[in-house]
This record gives C-alpha cells, structure tokens and sequence, in this order.
C-alpha cells in the first residue's frame, strides 16, 4: 500500500458512507482515480466490508463478557467443530482461537449478569469437549475506530 492507499483506507475508516466524489476530493484525486484505487484495494483484500457499527444496549445486549475456554483432545476436527458451534450461538460475537493456557476467547454480550450465568450453564458446561472455562465481565469496551498499516 502507498501513501494514497493509506489514505483512502483511513478515510473509509471513518465515514464508509462518504460518496467516490468526496473521498477523491479529500485525498486530491480524480474520481475515477479513486474508484480504481478502491475496487483495487478490495480485490486485494484490504477492504473486506463495510459495516454498520450498532450499540449493544440498543439490541438488549447490555452485559458483555470474555470466556477464556480449554477444549480436549487438542485436534483440529475438535479445534474447528467448537468454534463452529460457538459462532452458531446468537450471544456470541467472535470466537478467537488461541496458543497458551486457554484454546478459545469467546465474547458474548447478553442482557444481564443472570443471562451470563444461564448462556454459560446452558451452552457450555455440558459439552464434552470442554474441559473448563473461565469468564471476564467486560466494564468498558474501547476500540480503534482507524487502524494505520505498520511499516515493515
């Protein structure tokens, strides 16, 4: 990626809903340079959506939590049928594989502290391939709205 890639990317980070005609005007392009370097940018996989960003609280998701999960045996099968599972279950928000201590981090977002205990009662204590589990309330959830590429 160039400087004006970098750009673009940064911009669409902010407001995806801008119009080609004002993203070219705030980086100093034609238009049609612009939509070349985006279709561009997609094609190579450096823009993979564009999304709305909606309130948890709004979709009675108020509480948020991290389950730091073991799974046994160790396999890919095991590895691959759990994190399909989880991402099947509609409190779940993503499913991160991991190295160390814990196999899984799953976040969840729930109505309350009771709709924690019963997801995690319900959807997980009962599964054979867990071996244990931990969970996280999350207080605050702060995120970078615009990530910058490192320099290699």
């Amino acid at each position: 990626m160039d400087e004006l890639d970098a750009a673009i990317v940064e911009l669409l980070q902010v407001d995806a809903r801008q119009t080609n005609r004002e993203l070219a005007r705030a980086v100093g392009i034609a238009p049609s340079t612009c939509l070349e370097r985006v279709r561009s940018l997609r094609e190579r996989g450096v823009i993979t959506g564009y999304h709305a960003e909606i309130s948890l609280a709004a979709l009675n998701r108020g509480v948020q939590a991290l389950l730091h999960v073991q799974v046994r045996p160790l396999s890919r099968t095991i590895i691959e049928n759990f994190k399909t599972y989880a991402m099947s279950l509609p409190e779940v928000l993503s499913v991160i594989v991991l190295t160390g201590g814990d196999d899984f981090q799953v976040h969840v977002a729930v109505p309350s502290v009771d709709a924690l205990h019963s997801f995690v009662m319900d959807k997980f204590s009962g599964r054979r391939e867990i071996v244990g589990f931990r969970s996280s309330v999350i207080y605050q959830h702060a995120h970078k709205q615009v990530i910058e590429p490192l320099d290699p």
